[in-house]
């Protein structure tokens, strides 16, 4: 039987930034040569970032990407690495009129191509187009129509783009069809909470499907509200886990397979499932035995909930940061459990000399609130100044004498404003401390705790905050290191501290019960009348119902922040914010 040693290269590119994610795959690759491996895979699209959105509509950047594509396999050629087939996923464009589609030649395609010799031996695009949740592929690019399978090394590998293998048939059944030993998949699969569970299933059951070993590389990172948690795995046909590459990290992975011979002579168009033509590419090389000691790249362990969810809040918040091109964050500390979990998320992702704080007391502020801000500053190395709005404050109310409300979110917007005044003066961006049971219920403040560039609690329920402080303490405590929140922090009751003894709960539900009805009606998209039914108080569901209705235009006007659940504000959940629907 072949052995055949295969890299795959999880790392993270940066949309848009062709020459970057041309130099990683310059450096993976050698990376992987000098490991041995005969074959080294990329991620879905790597070579442009993932996801592009409307950058392709622009044939100037699919032109581009085009180029990038031919300069990389000329300089890896160049560089002594043109032996070393290459997979890598990028930007393209179709050769010939769609007519199911009514789309021309020349349209965008979510492609990958095999780079060899110097030369593109091979490409092929997408066959399944995703078109729902964060994804709206068939509004960029058109389908393709073929499975690509290169022979090597004595063993043929069918090659697939991510989707191809979350739906059913396709290049699956394809590559089963076509007798491959091994199919690779090319990934941009972003995070979400226990997705690592439902993709090893997947992947268990793609690869029996296929009777094959199936390989799948997923990128890590984050672009914008998406994260990208790499977890690339190679089952065996049987389902066995051969190799796991941790989550959030950038990773080679790099084994020995022992894969079945080739034996099928396919000529090039035979018609497949799902009506694709099969192409084949022979690279050549020799078949390899299994070495007497065959490299194992290990499993990686799996981590907790509440661990992974918060790696990948830290992912997301240190690429936004990073790839704006920005060094530092302000947050404003209230000395509450919101700003206290996104500070330390923002020290974990960008180091506590990059992470300012501004405390901004009003009459209203609890002088624990204000010791809490300073105790978390304390604890995580953070730099703070305490900056008092009570002059702002009086100044607003003597010239308009407002009450209640107005009065409360005056403080609100005078916060905003300061944090913004200190943001242009001094370069860094605010971060955002409102969490996703205030955004569902409109308990925040336009132009008040609303403002800043990222809001990296964006999809977290009230809760949820509640646990992950709880666990980085704990984690802080594990390593023998100071635990980053203050425990009075954790403790005390939540309050906007707008007006004397407030509390969240004079205004919302207590967050547990809150956040089940939230998540009913949220991620699960359950109406009213089966929420009821399923036992809570009507009167609680209504309210709820109605405050997440009509608090639309808020979530509208909030930053980005990184995607942790199924149904996340903004790409994942577009709802009209005139709506005169109100039954759930």
């Amino acid at each position: 039987m072949p052995n055949l040693r295969l890299a795959l290269s999880q790392i993270d590119p940066t949309v848009g930034d062709l020459t970057r994610n041309a130099e990683e795959v310059v450096r993976r690759s050698r990376e992987a040569a000098e490991a041995g491996a005969q074959l080294v895979a990329f991620p879905e699209m790597v070579l442009t970032g993932y996801p592009v959105e409307d950058l392709a509509l622009r044939s100037s950047f699919v032109e581009a990407s085009r180029a990038a594509l031919v300069g990389l396999a000329a300089r890896l050629a160049a560089e002594g690495l043109g032996e070393l087939p290459v997979v890598v996923g990028y930007l393209g464009r179709s050769e010939h009129a769609s007519a199911k589609l009514g789309r021309p030649a020349g349209s965008p395609q979510n492609c990958a191509a095999v780079l060899h010799r110097g030369e593109v031996v091979t490409r092929f695009a997408k066959h399944h187009l995703p078109n729902y949740g964060v994804f709206d592929e068939y509004r960029y690019f058109v389908p393709g129509d073929q499975l690509a399978v290169l022979r090597l090394h004595g063993v043929d590998v069918a090659l697939a783009i991510c989707e191809d293998i979350w739906q059913d048939g396709g290049r699956v059944t394809a590559a089963r069809e076509a007798g491959a030993g091994l199919l690779l998949v090319l990934n941009g699969s972003p995070y979400e909470r226990n997705k690592d569970d439902a993709r090893l299933d997947l992947v268990r059951r793609r690869a029996a499907e296929a009777g094959c070993t199936l390989a799948y590389v997923n990128m890590v990172g984050a672009q914008d509200e998406l994260v990208f948690d790499g977890d690339s795995i190679v089952v065996g046909a049987d389902g066995e886990v051969l190799a796991r590459a941790p989550q959030f990290e950038e990773r080679l992975l790099v084994l020995d397979l022992d894969l079945p011979a080739a034996q099928a002579d396919h000529t090039d168009g035979l018609l497949l499932a799902d009506g694709l033509h099969l192409t084949r590419t022979e690279l050549g090389g020799e078949v390899t035995p299994a070495p007497a000691v065959p490299l194992r790249a290990g499993i990686a362990p799996r981590v907790g909930d509440e661990a992974e969810i918060y790696a990948a809040l830290v992912s997301g918040t240190r690429a936004y940061v990073h790839k704006n091109g920005f060094r530092s964050v302000l947050i404003g500390l209230s000395g509450g459990i919101d700003s206290a979990l996104v500070a330390a998320i923002a020290v974990d992702a960008i180091g506590a000399a990059n992470v300012y704080g501004v405390s901004m007391p009003s009459r209203y502020s609890s002088q624990h609130s204000r010791d809490d801000a300073a105790e978390l500053a304390r604890r995580t190395g953070l730099q703070l100044r305490t900056v008092s709005i009570a002059p702002m404050f009086d100044a607003y109310m003597g010239a308009l004498g407002l009450t209640g409300l107005a009065e409360e979110n005056l403080q609100s917007r005078l916060r905003g404003t300061l944090l913004m005044a200190v943001s242009n003066q001094e370069g860094h961006i605010v971060l955002a401390p409102g969490n996703k049971s205030e955004l569902a219920v409109g308990y925040s403040t336009l132009y008040g705790d609303s403002v800043g560039a990222y809001g990296p609690i964006k999809d977290v329920y009230k809760s949820l905050v509640f646990r992950l402080a709880r666990w980085r303490n704990e984690a802080a405590g594990e390593r023998g290191e100071v635990p980053p929140i203050p425990e009075n922090t954790i403790a005390k009751p939540p309050s906007a501290e707008l007006r004397p003894d407030q509390v969240d709960t004079d205004s919302l539900p207590d967050y547990d019960l809150l956040d089940t009805v939230l998540d009913a009606y949220i991620e699960d998209d359950r109406g009213r009348d089966a929420i009821v039914a399923d036992g809570f108080d009507p009167a609680v569901v209504d309210r709820v119902v109605r405050l997440v209705d009509t608090a639309e235009y808020k979530r509208r006007q909030y930053p980005p922040g990184p995607k942790i659940s199924r149904k996340g504000f903004g790409r994942d959940r577009r709802l009209p914010i005139t709506n005169g629907w109100r039954r759930g």
